[in-house]
């Protein structure tokens, strides 16, 4: 197979010559033939680096907690923040939520390695990876809790690529895409939510949250062997979905606080360090900055009948913020990412788990997938499920192109099979 550009075109002019194809549309199998995956030294290195960029960020958090006084949404927004940023609430002690989402790259994924190429990230178990690119933080907490807007005839919020974390349970999307990758055997692999609830039963930030939330939050009765039941990644089996064995009282204990610890993550999520508004467009919108030539005509493109594009990714209305998502789903036919290796996850890694059955046949089906399965809370929203297979949450512009140096590779849409909003725009 070879790729070479298209005259007269940017990065993804790709013309896909010769039979052993890769890159196929979606519905179509990936034909080539399963390897193990190997990172790179580079990748290595860069995972290193976040690593060490997490705990300098949680080690400053702490101080700053330590050596201020905060009023309640600052103590709630800062607890949020190291939550987000602990290392030590993964499986092996060494994935936060934000290995995934840093700052410096809009709160999404922060190693320009992995993005190149496997665009999904590993997770606490280092050899397993999700089948998604991770997606940004940045202005999350804006979407609105999923609903089914009958004069649109479209599914409207919920977080994750697949709409999946609703917020019909806690009234916030954010707060419920929290909770799922602490229990995700790809991510952070926990066996159990009561793990999570113990590890920050055990964090130098106990006090803090102890104030927020009460100190009923923390008084459960551990049984004896908690520390070697959270030591195992998950899943949990079936015949035992609670590995965590805790009385009724205690249980409901532990979920409540599992709640509150997804809540304070959005409380972060919803401050102004995660959305700034503070772009340049923010700047021409206030009166305090112009565009230039360019920008003024891409601008113009974006907005025009031509283009289309701000159909989807709306850029503000009255009484709107300008958000550059309208919070639906779509379907552009992107080609399956055969790079991602959850493609390569078909047979049982050395804990027993095996992430994806169906190897190179498997094809994501999207917020379709969601809609037909457990997760799904509406009956009527099931009977969509066909219409909605391939399609993916439209994600916000905002941050899309936030990068650490000008060759520094971020990867776009849900399979990072592009890599620049040029691509995207190609495409």
């Amino acid at each position: 197979m070879r790729l070479q550009p298209v005259a007269g075109g940017a990065a993804i002019g790709l013309v896909l010559l010769g039979t052993a194809t890769l890159v196929l549309e979606r519905g179509t199998a990936v034909t080539h033939t399963p390897r193990p995956v190997r990172l790179s030294p580079q990748a290595q290195a860069e995972i290193r680096q976040v690593e060490a960029r997490i705990n300098q960020i949680e080690a400053d958090s702490v101080k700053r907690a330590r050596g201020s006084s905060l009023d309640a949404l600052g103590e709630l927004t800062l607890l949020g923040k190291l939550i987000l940023f602990d290392q030590n609430l993964s499986v092996n002690k060494n994935e936060a939520c934000a290995f995934c989402h840093m700052p410096e790259t809009g709160f999404t994924g922060p190693s320009s390695a992995l993005n190149m190429t496997t665009v999904s990230y590993p997770g606490s178990v280092r050899t397993r990876f999700s089948g998604r690119k991770p997606q940004t933080h940045t202005y999350a907490t804006f979407t609105p809790v999923l609903h089914y807007n009958a004069l649109q005839g479209d599914l409207v919020g919920g977080e994750f690529w697949d709409m999946r974390a609703t917020g019909i349970r806690l009234n916030n999307p954010t707060a419920e895409q929290a909770q799922g990758p602490p229990l995700n055997p790809v991510e952070m692999g926990l066996i159990d939510s009561a793990c999570m609830v113990y590890g920050v039963s055990r964090s130098q930030y106990r006090q803090i949250a102890e104030k927020v939330w009460g100190p009923q939050a923390f008084a459960i009765h551990w049984p004896g062997d908690v520390e070697s039941v959270c030591a195992r990644p998950g899943p949990a089996s079936a015949s035992d979905p609670y590995p965590v064995h805790l009385t009724a009282v205690d249980r409901g204990l532990s979920n409540r606080t599992f709640d509150q610890i997804a809540q304070a993550i959005a409380t972060y999520e919803a401050s102004g360090e995660v959305n700034p508004f503070s772009s340049k467009y923010d700047y021409v919108m206030a009166g305090k900055a112009r565009f230039t030539a360019d920008e003024e005509a891409g601008y113009a493109l974006f907005r025009s009948n031509s283009t289309h594009c701000n159909e989807c990714h709306r850029d503000g209305g009255p009484g709107e913020e300008p958000l550059f998502t309208d919070f639906t789903a779509s379907n552009l036919g992107l080609p399956a990412n055969p790079a991602i290796p959850f493609y390569e996850e078909s047979a049982a890694d050395r804990l027993g788990y095996t992430a994806n059955r169906d190897g190179l046949k498997y094809l994501d089906p999207g917020v379709g997938g969601f809609l037909a399965g457990p997760q799904n809370p509406s009956r009527e929203w099931a009977a969509m499920s066909k219409s909605f297979a391939g399609k993916y949450k439209t994600p916000t512009l905002r941050s899309v192109d936030k990068r650490t140096r000008p060759d520094f590779v971020k990867a776009d849409m849900d399979n990072g099979y592009v890599k620049s909003p040029e691509e995207v725009v190609q495409y």
